[in-house]
């Protein structure tokens, strides 16, 4: 299956293309077109040259195409699921859950479509304000390059396309190289859903070829950007005075408080350990849990995450599949085999099953490991006992990230504390780092970003607020 650029609202041929394989069974899958310079400055050129068009939409009509992207996605969850699951590995039942998500996810956008408001600025409180009337409005930016990951192929597109939408903006979108067959279905269903012609833009192509000519363009206004802080921080340098948006890297962690009812969260801790392999920026990387429940917690944990289904992404029976690529199952492998040379211990998994790294456990691993300090991005979780919340707060502060993290407790004050003194953009009070509704603000501190997702807030970020003041003096 060749597939074509979307520019300016006609589907255009490459000069060249790359493989797309399965990262499970390693099939060719498709082949990807490689967008040369010219036609990434096409790309950007449609965006600008129609960003008025979008503007001029009204709420309703921007809140119309986004609620029929909502019924279109309805009527197509199977289709998108599978092509996410083919594309990344994701099991079926994971991908069906990101579609759902991703339907709300629009839903929300269509809503906050019709929420954009500016307000009164009370310019008689001044001594230099009578006789004023003073109030804000919110315009688009014009145009935003969206460049994302590969993890959560659908959704994550939804999080910038979504609110640019929403807000009146032109989208140019950087899909990642291992799953754009999911980016490419969106603009044809946006297409059929009404968006008028050059307002979204799809491209192509290496990271450093696409992503650099949009952050440079001067007809780019913002860039959002979601992935390593690596290649965040060089986004950041190169955008100058344009908006830049990042959801960066995580190693998220987990308290768990004396008295906790381990049958109660040993489930959660499963899931939010090891769900799309632990690719997702707020699995769960460390748990630190008091040393009265420490032994009797790895042996319910271990025991669940041996039960976990490994296999075919298809099967919807699945629950731990492929990793992304061969290489970050490589550099997960010898992430685990560092920690055990350095004297953890392998609870359970810690070895390959075909392509498929099994869910990894391990224990008494040090703040210095890779498995502790960076970002694993594999089925890998480790747990070290503590002798009270405040270890374990300092634990997870000992981290140059800050996304998410939680904690299980009964005490209402070790709650509060918690929530104070843990450095991170959102606290998860009786539940898993991993936790979100598309709504929320999501965002950290740190090396894990600068700004907040969630459609309110993101369409905030891609809007400029503009000041009207009327003097109404003789």
């Amino acid at each position: 299956m060749k597939k074509k650029l979307f520019i300016d609202g006609m589907w255009v041929e490459a000069e060249s293309f790359s493989d797309l394989y399965s990262p499970y069974s390693g099939d060719k899958i498709a082949e990807i077109p490689q967008a040369s310079n010219e036609q990434i400055d096409a790309a950007i050129d449609a965006a600008h040259k129609n960003r008025k068009t979008m503007a001029k939409l009204t709420a309703l009509e921007r809140s119309s195409i986004l609620e029929n992207l909502v019924q279109l996605l309805k009527d197509n969850k199977r289709t998108v699921a599978e092509i996410i699951s083919k594309e990344s590995a994701k099991p079926l039942k994971f991908s069906l859950g990101e579609v759902q998500r991703t339907i709300e996810t629009y839903k929300f956008a269509a809503e906050e479509a019709k929420r954009l408001h500016g307000e009164m600025v009370p310019m008689e409180a001044a001594e230099n304000g009578s006789n004023r009337l003073g109030y804000t409005m919110r315009e688009p930016l014009g145009v935003i390059a969206a460049i994302t990951p590969f993890n959560f192929p659908l959704n994550l597109v939804a999080h910038k396309v979504g609110p640019a939408i929403a807000a009146g903006n032109t989208i140019i979108l950087k899909p990642a190289s291992q799953t754009p067959l999911s980016a490419y279905y969106l603009a044809e269903l946006l297409e059929e859903a009404g968006l008028p012609k050059g307002c979204l833009n799809v491209v192509t192509g290496s990271g450093k070829v696409v992503g650099d000519r949009l952050v440079s363009s001067d007809k780019v206004d913002m860039v959002t950007f979601t992935g390593s802080p690596e290649v965040g921080k060089n986004i950041q340098r190169k955008a100058e005075l344009k908006k830049v948006s990042l959801e960066l890297g995580s190693n998220a962690g987990l308290i768990i408080d004396k008295d906790t009812d381990l049958d109660k969260i040993v489930p959660k801790c499963v899931t939010g350990s090891f769900s799309n392999q632990g690719q997702v920026c707020i699995s769960i990387q460390r748990i630190y849990i008091h040393e009265s429940l420490y032994e009797t917690f790895i042996q319910k944990f271990k025991k669940e995450t041996e039960a976990l289904v490994i296999g075919d992404p298809l099967n919807e029976n699945t629950d731990i599949s492929s990793l992304i690529s061969v290489q970050d199952t490589e550099r997960a492998k010898n992430w685990i085999d560092e920690a055990e040379k350095e004297g953890s211990k392998i609870i359970t998994g810690g070895k390959l099953n075909n392509s498929v790294l099994l869910p990894t456990i391990l224990t008494d691993t040090y703040p210095d490991l890779k498995v502790s300090c960076q970002e694993v991005f594999a089925p890998v979780v480790s747990v070290n006992s503590i002798q009270n919340v405040q270890e374990g707060i300092e634990q997870i502060n000992n981290s140059r990230y800050g996304l998410q993290a939680g904690i299980f407790t009964k005490d209402i004050q070790t709650a509060f504390q918690a929530s104070r003194e843990l450095e991170v953009g959102g606290v998860m009070i009786n539940d898993i780092p991993t936790y979100r509704v598309d709504q929320m603000p999501y965002g950290g501190v740190k090396e894990s970003g600068n700004a907040r997702e969630g459609l309110k807030y993101a369409v905030e970020e891609m809007t400029e607020m503009k000041l009207v003041v009327w003097n109404n003096n003789d």
